[in-house]
């Protein structure tokens, strides 16, 4: 697929000048832990099932599948996809923000993304050795959001991802950061999710970190704690942490 349209959505002037579509499309796909996987059958159909994601760290999506399912034998065939998903909540669901990606997915054998997706989905440790199973890199190629009334934009990949370039020091210390979170600053994590997600109370682990955010789980529940600038290294993102826990006390 050639993009046509790489770089952040121009600003619509009928919309409300305080819409980010880029920002609101970064929430859903980091926040978001289940998403309707549309494939295509071998006449070409369509075919939409419900799947679990996580996220690599440049925000590029993470799937675990079987070869028993139809979608992945599916994509075995043909990688193309798309991805949709929804943010739930009360009253009409049409007014909710959901997020459309057009994406070409491949199998990865990526350590990286493994811990990634079984931090992010615990219960998946259950099978995800089985050997029908497999993980999969689902490749953005265009992004659709709908964020609710006059709140929609279309835009490639490059303003949804996360710039990893410079990250390797952060990267290479994700599992140290996160244990430590885990271990001594339970606190801290419970009000990142309440203070600064807007989350319900509950047991919150930290479950991964990148350049511009922390992701956050409790039993079926997940959060995404933005940063307010970009980390690349250890102690960046520990002062950010630190940074952020005195923002959530005050």
């Amino acid at each position: 697929m050639t993009l046509e349209n790489n770089t952040a959505p121009p600003r619509d002037p009928r919309q409300d000048p305080a819409f980010d579509p880029v920002g609101e499309s970064k929430r859903l796909l980091r926040a978001i832990r289940t998403a309707t996987l549309a494939t295509l059958t071998e006449s070409g159909a369509p075919f939409a099932t419900l799947t679990a994601i996580a996220t690599d760290y440049d925000g590029t999506p993470i799937l675990l599948l079987s070869k028993l399912a139809q979608h992945t034998r599916n994509l075995e065939r043909d990688g193309r996809c798309s991805l949709l998903l929804a943010q739930g909540g009360r009253g009409d669901p049409m007014a909710h923000p959901r997020l459309t990606l057009v994406a070409r997915a491949a199998r990865t054998q990526s350590p990286a993304a493994r811990g990634r997706f079984l931090r992010r989905n615990p219960k998946a440790q259950l099978y995800a050795d089985f050997p029908d199973f497999s993980f999969w890199r689902a490749e953005i190629e265009a992004v659709h959001l709908n964020g609710g009334f006059a709140r929609a934009a279309d835009f490639g990949p490059v303003p949804l991802l996360t710039k990893i370039d410079s990250a390797e020091a952060l990267i290479a210390a994700e599992e140290d950061i996160l244990q430590h979170m885990n271990a001594d600053h339970g606190d801290a994590l419970a009000l990142y999710a309440q203070k600064l997600a807007g989350a319900k109370p509950g047991q919150w682990r930290a479950s991964g970190i990148d350049p511009e955010g922390l992701d956050l789980v409790s039993g079926d529940e997940t959060a995404r704690v933005a940063f307010p600038r970009a980390v690349e290294t250890a102690e960046e993102a520990r002062r950010m942490l630190v940074e952020l826990a005195q923002v959530s006390r005050s």
